[in-house]
């Protein structure tokens, strides 16, 4: 599509992301909450809905979904009332789901996200607890659809932001947050590909300047951030085109298929009327004392924009780095321990993002399977900020060496290694001249104006000493003897 025809019209997009808890139990029974144990075997006769049998209210699932709210800046509901959403699936034994309606747990939110330079306040119109339904098993050559219920009551908190998103990297930049606060808070794996979160799109587009929304469509089946955007740009198009054709856009759920890259149709879009909602007659209210909520808040970690703020803004590294480090948040937990035991915090991001990332990806590794801890790298940074090693040997000797024997000590393990700098200036002198006498023509060329000879010097220098000089003063004495 031309630029000119999208230019014309407005995208508004609002995101729908289910949280999974990592509970030990489901939100309203004892059920095992376990992923990938065999089909049907986490269920009792209270996720089955059977006569006789009552829910009870999973009490970590309503902190954590309190925790999330706190994060997102929402208000939190003192008074909370269940319900239940009735439909008819397959996969929901009960034929409904216990979930709040005029009630959500945590309301009236924002979240504020960096779009490339700049920063994008979206808010957060509610978030509120359920339980989450089976799961439909399509096997390949099966024509028979299976059902496995382990899932099946599982707590989920559902996020539902304000239309306020408007482009695809937009929602990109959201949902990368709603996961890292999940993470952080660890409340949720922020797992796509096994479901633990999951997104739906909600897409309309408007003329510009239009005081009303168009009619939206909802995209589901989407696995993956990059998909979520792919969904959108592509619904985009699909709306625009049918708009300027003179025809209207149906509200339905689409789904998205990712090999094509396109939306399909799945069905007429619900109305609040189709789900019969109606009090949970089994579950009291819940009520949320201000010392439950006091002391939920008090156990919040460092979030991720607090984190930035103090990379940024108190240990003076730039935007980029900050980012980078914030990412994951074992990573950033690291960095955080390692940059209060070092004042070079710069020398700390980069043996954080550098060697130590390296490490680990090069092996699929985890931040919790680094075998060092924060005291060891940052004995390193010390001994190379004080000229005792040069980063080159520290990097490519003392590291390996301390990951291969994770409880010896910087300092000590490089003085068994042999690896200190030789910082005797009478010696290195007599290193120097012993270089600028094996390299006459170099030495002229560099004294008639070729300047860029040093790093030649420099590397025959540091080829005598192994490696060992200290790279500040050897450039020192090697410039006053090129330059006399």
């Amino acid at each position: 599509m031309d630029e000119a025809t999208l230019a014309k019209y407005q995208p508004v997009i609002g995101l729908e992301v289910h949280a999974q808890l990592l509970t030990h139990s489901k939100m309203y029974s004892s059920d095992e909450n376990e992923y990938g144990v065999a089909p049907n075997t986490n269920l009792s006769v209270i996720t089955l809905g059977h006569p006789g049998t009552l829910p009870k209210v999973n009490g970590t699932a309503v902190e954590f979904a309190m925790k999330m709210g706190l994060a997102t800046n929402c208000q939190i509901r003192r008074d909370n009332l269940f319900a239940r959403k009735n439909y008819f699936y397959p996969d929901l034994p009960k034929g409904y789901q216990i979930t709040q309606d005029k009630t959500p747990i945590c309301y009236d939110g924002h979240l504020e996200v960096r779009v490339g330079e700049e920063v994008k306040r979206i808010g957060i119109t509610r978030i509120h607890m359920e339980e989450d339904a089976g799961k439909s098993m399509h096997l390949v050559g099966e024509t028979e659809t299976l059902v496995d219920l382990n899932r099946a009551g599982v707590p989920l908190i559902e996020i539902v932001s304000e239309p306020d998103i408007r482009t695809g990297d937009e929602a990109y930049a959201y949902l990368t947050e709603i996961k890292k606060l999940v993470e952080y808070l660890g409340i949720c794996d922020g797992n796509m590909e096994e479901g633990s979160l999951r997104c739906d799109a909600n897409i309309s587009v408007m003329l510009k300047g239009a005081k009303q929304f168009g009619m939206k469509v909802e995209v589901k089946n989407m696995n993956s951030f990059r998909n979520v955007q792919r969904a959108i740009a592509y619904e985009i198009e699909r709306q625009i085109t049918i708009l300027e054709a003179g025809g209207e856009v149906d509200s339905e759920t689409r789904g998205f298929d990712a090999a094509s890259g396109t939306t399909n149709g799945q069905r007429s879009k619900e109305t609040l009327n189709d789900y019969r909602y109606f009090p949970e007659p089994d579950l009291p209210p819940l009520v949320i004392s201000d010392e439950w909520l006091h002391r939920v808040a008090a156990e919040l970690p460092a979030l991720p924009q607090q984190l930035y703020a103090r990379f940024t803004g108190e240990l003076g590294l730039s935007d980029y780095d900050a980012s980078v480090l914030i990412d994951q948040k074992e990573v950033a937990l690291f960095f955080d321990e390692l940059a209060r035991l070092s004042p070079n915090a710069k020398a700390a991001a980069n043996w954080v993002m550098g060697p130590v990332k390296s490490y680990l990806n090069e092996r699929a590794l985890t931040m919790q399977d680094f075998p060092l801890d924060a005291a060891q790298l940052a004995g390193v940074i010390e001994l190379i900020d004080a000229g005792k090693l040069n980063y080159s040997v520290a990097s490519k000797q003392l590291f390996p060496y301390l990951l291969d024997h994770p409880t010896a000590n910087a300092t000590g393990a490089a003085e068994s290694l042999g690896l200190l700098t030789q910082a005797d200036n009478g010696e290195l002198a007599t290193l120097v001249q012993q270089v600028m006498d094996a390299n006459p023509a170099k030495v002229a060329e560099y004294r008639a104006g070729k300047k860029s000879l040093t790093g030649m010097f420099m590397g025959e220098l540091m080829k005598l000493t192994g490696g060992k000089a200290d790279p500040k003063l050897a450039n020192q004495l090697l410039r006053a003897a090129l330059e006399g």
